[in-house]
């Protein structure tokens, strides 16, 4: 199993004075004291940090961008109920650290849970004859077998505790429907604290996904990736590139809880078939690569985290990936059905993007969506969402891209939404443009012209005529800023005007660019956008003479959105009920 390696070294129980916590108290507002009250193992942990090197750690309820602007970042924010994380400098690496603070980290239990671990394996037949279907049903059931195990003593540990998440009823009525019998041996006595260490270490280890549950709960967390023996690095949505605590010391551990992984999404690993993609229970999507013989510094893992409401357009303005005005330009194309790529490299922040403007589909649209994992999310109630079926093991049968992409075109879709374009389905994609149908998709590639090249080179093959149906290719980069730091923008909007056979060659016009300089953006195509004045204009029912009034409704729908970020509706679900009523009034 993987070791926590702190960037400090940890004073034993010995050594930890009651004398300190007093003084640690009279640092801490009365807000953090209250914090600490409720949970004395963040208490230890603070007594645990050599204040003289790093100075006490500042205690946010909630996390803002302004907190990435101290360049020695030292602070502790809440995860979930019981679990913190620190954000803590480090002046010898280029990254900080990413310390998660649990109820287990100060003490060492472990000849506790080898006892418990061993009572739990005497108790695996009855745990079995109980039918769970759900990750709460699953934590029942622990929870119901460490009350037989484990007990406090003098007191009932059912009565005492509850389930954790509710009233002590509820959870009687819970574990009354659970079939383990009263034959039980002497329960193991511990404490009141070694009680709430074991509980949820149990919950941690036998639900979730060990020490990575911590993080995975953390909302500010993007990308969390082990790259072989070694640290687990992160993505955070503040902090950027980060490094954990949590070591793989040897080849051995790191498979062995590769393997503990992956059976725990029931996705096995072996050396015949070391790869797996998969879905977690909370959404996030998990590649894994099991062995040596295909990864030369171990097995190795990425898990890639989505927030459970997309971020909106407006939301990405004030992020400063576009600004209102390539919003409302976006609003108005794709409204009126034009065909939306979003390129950009790895990371670039393409689905993050495409969620955000499918906010601009008519509201009454009827939606397909085409993903090889989840990862889209669409506002719309009409919304088919449709994901492949197709493992090693299953390559004849699976159910795959190129399939789904076939079978939507018989369901009469408005919109057909594809993940991400690899293969053969970019053919079939450019099809549906070809009878009628609006496609979106993000692919990879870092401009216009390489996009076109993998195109229509192998293995998509899209002739090279029919390359005109696509309309605007936003492309999408993780950039460094005037200020020096990294961050998503996109770099340009282009409009595809034509393909010449003659010549062999395509003609597209760059909409909008972002100014490196500055980080502003420049709307290049006003005046002179072909896609608004010979696509967009006559849809509108604007006359030939009078098409450049088009920009006129460009700059009303910029104010419109801005006033609405200014109002404070920001919210994914609530910027689309806010355009559609406004729809239905002529407004929008």
């Amino acid at each position: 199993m993987p070791e926590i390696i702190m960037p400090f070294p940890i004073p034993d129980a010995a050594h930890r004075k009651k004398a300190d916590s007093c003084n640690i108290l009279s640092l801490l507002s009365k807000q953090t004291q209250a914090v600490v009250a409720k949970h004395p193992h963040l208490l230890e942990y603070l007594q645990m940090i050599p204040i003289e090197n790093y100075g006490m750690p500042k205690f946010y309820e909630v996390l803002d961008r302004t907190a990435a602007n101290n360049p020695n970042p030292n602070l502790i924010y809440p995860v979930k109920e019981g679990i913190f994380t620190h954000i803590l400098y480090d002046h010898g690496d280029g990254r900080n650290t990413y310390i998660p603070i649990e109820p287990i980290l100060v003490d060492n239990i472990n000849r506790l849970m080898y006892e418990v671990e061993k009572r739990l394996l005497e108790m695996s037949d009855r745990l079995g004859n109980f039918s769970v279907k759900t990750q709460e049903e699953k934590r029942q059931a622990f929870l119901k077998c460490l009350d037989e195990i484990v007990t406090v003593k003098g007191l009932n540990s059912i009565t005492r505790k509850g389930n954790g998440n509710g009233s002590a009823r509820t959870a009687v009525s819970l574990l009354e429907k659970m079939p383990f019998t009263s034959n039980r041996v002497k329960p193991l006595e511990v404490t009141r604290a070694e009680l709430e260490k074991v509980r949820y270490l149990i919950v941690r280890d036998k639900v979730g996904l060990g020490v990575l549950d911590p993080i995975i709960y953390d909302k500010y967390v993007e990308d969390i990736s082990c790259s072989g023996m070694g640290v687990i690095f992160l993505e955070h949505k503040i902090f950027k590139s980060l490094k954990t605590v949590i070591n793989f010391v040897n080849h051995e551990d790191l498979d062995q809880f590769v393997m503990r992984l992956a059976e725990r999404i029931k996705r096995p690993v072996s050396v015949h078939s070391p790869i797996v993609d998969a879905t977690l229970p909370d959404g996030s999507r998990i590649n894994i690569v099991y062995g040596s013989d295909v990864s030369k510094r171990g097995s190795n893992f990425t898990i890639r985290k989505f927030s459970d409401t997309p971020f909106s357009a407006i939301e990405l303005v004030e992020m400063g990936t576009m600004d209102y005005k390539m919003a409302a330009y976006l609003s108005i194309t794709i409204g009126e059905g034009m065909n939306v790529f979003v390129c950009g490299e790895t990371a670039s922040g393409k689905t993050t993007t495409l969620n955000a403007v499918t906010t601009f589909i008519h509201p009454n649209s009827k939606i397909v969506s085409i993903e090889d994992t989840p990862e889209l999310q669409v506002p719309h109630q009409n919304w088919i969402r449709e994901v492949i079926s197709n493992t090693k093991e299953e390559s004849d049968t699976g159910v795959t891209m190129f399939d789904l992409l076939k079978a939507a075109l018989r369901q009469r879709p408005n919109e057909i939404i594809i993940g991400e374009i690899r293969g053969a389905e970019g053919a079939i994609a450019f099809q549906a443009m070809q009878t009628g149908h609006s496609v979106m998709a993000t692919f990879h590639a870092a401009s216009v012209e390489r996009l076109i090249q993998r195109m229509t080179g192998a293995p998509i093959n899209v002739p090279k005529s029919y390359m005109d149906n696509l309309n605007i290719v936003i492309i999408q980069q993780a950039v460094k800023l005037p200020t020096g730091k990294m961050g998503r923008r996109i770099t340009s909007i282009n409009e595809i005007v034509g393909y010449d056979p003659l010549t062999q060659s395509f003609s597209f016009v760059e909409a909008f660019r972002w100014d490196p300089v500055s980080d502003t953006f420049v709307f290049s195509g006003d005046g002179n956008s072909y896609i608004l004045e010979h696509k967009i204009a006559p849809m509108l029912g604007i006359p030939p003479h009078k098409k450049r009034r088009i920009y006129a409704e460009v700059e009303r729908r910029a104010k419109i959105l801005e006033k609405l970020g200014q109002q404070g509706v920001k919210n994914f679900y609530d910027l689309l009920k806010v355009i559609a009523k406004a729809q239905r009034e002529g407004l929008f």
